[in-house]
């Protein structure tokens, strides 16, 4: 067969880059990145917690609805206990539908990043008029509830299509979180210049872990501690970014919060060796270092 190729960023392992430090010499940053997402009412896309792929039905709106109702506010209350920065994944729906979850972000100072107009749609398969299109309504949401638009972007289901990079940079992106392909940031080609990738993981993710593999709270507790364990001990050698991906409607169930409780008291042991950062502010920490430093 013949192998397609992208064009936008050059094979550059990890032992041939050049080594920097987080802010105060720390090593490994650690973010914390929830989803706020809305969803149509028995149309369009959607998760289910008990088959992949399942039809849209009143019972798993209702599972999901519980994140915005009841999960969000038990994770903000266990955020504010352990005095955690948090990152929010935003559908333009959610600030439009439920705007005390907005007002709260803001008093936490928490950063909004944008991620689509609701999950029951895909920017993959849309043209690039509708995709921009998309991408403007989702700015625009969050810059009117925030009072700037956003610096990064998660697409909905975490995909792109082949102009995505190019749409997101002429729109004033910073960086994006669609490429889980490193665990440091590096940048990637766009028609406009390049854009930063941060890392965000799919694999420390509560919905592919619980919802589609049917792993169990203690596994993914398991997870984030070793994931964090090694993390930690590979940052000796180069700086690192380690990422937990939540959905209050999955890791908010009370049974799985005490879960992700222990997992962060553990990593919150090791408080004064890490950067706790949204990525954000990793983006602007990278954009200060010199030029050639990050790949």
């Amino acid at each position: 067969m013949e192998i397609a190729r992208h064009d936008r960023y050059d094979y550059v392992p990890l032992p041939d880059r050049a080594d920097y430090t987080w802010p105060n010499g720390r090593r490994l940053a650690v973010c914390l990145c929830n989803n706020v997402e809305w969803f149509s009412f028995m149309t369009g896309l959607g998760s289910d917690h008990t088959v992949p792929g399942a039809a849209q039905t009143t019972r798993n709106y209702a599972w999901r609805d519980y994140g915005n109702r009841v999960g969000m506010w038990y994770l903000f209350d266990l955020l504010d206990e352990l005095g955690l920065p948090c990152s929010h994944n935003l559908n333009a729906e959610a600030i439009r539908n439920a705007p005390q979850i907005v007002e709260r972000i803001k008093a936490r100072g928490d950063e909004p990043i944008g991620h689509g107009r609701t999950n029951s749609e895909r920017q993959d398969g849309m043209d690039e008029d509708e995709e921009r299109a998309l991408i403007a309504q989702t700015t625009e949401a969050i810059a009117s509830a925030f009072g700037a638009p956003p610096k990064g972007w998660l697409g909905p289901y975490i995909v792109q299509s082949p102009v995505t990079l190019d749409l997101l940079k002429e729109a004033g992106y910073a960086y994006h979180l669609d490429w889980p392909a490193d665990d440091q940031p590096f940048r990637m080609r766009t028609r406009a210049g390049p854009i930063l990738s941060v890392p965000y993981s799919i694999e420390v993710n509560d919905s592919p872990a619980l919802v589609f593999r049917h792993e169990t709270a203690r596994d993914f507790e398991a997870m984030m501690i070793d994931q964090f364990d090694e993390m930690m001990a590979q940052s000796a050698r180069r700086p690192l970014v380690y990422t937990v991906v939540l959905h209050p409607f999955v890791i908010g169930q009370p049974f799985r919060l005490r879960a992700l409780r222990r997992a962060l008291a553990h990593i919150l042991s090791h408080r004064d060796d890490i950067w706790l950062a949204t990525p954000g502010q990793v983006a602007e920490h990278v954009a200060g270092l010199p030029d050639g430093v990050v790949p």
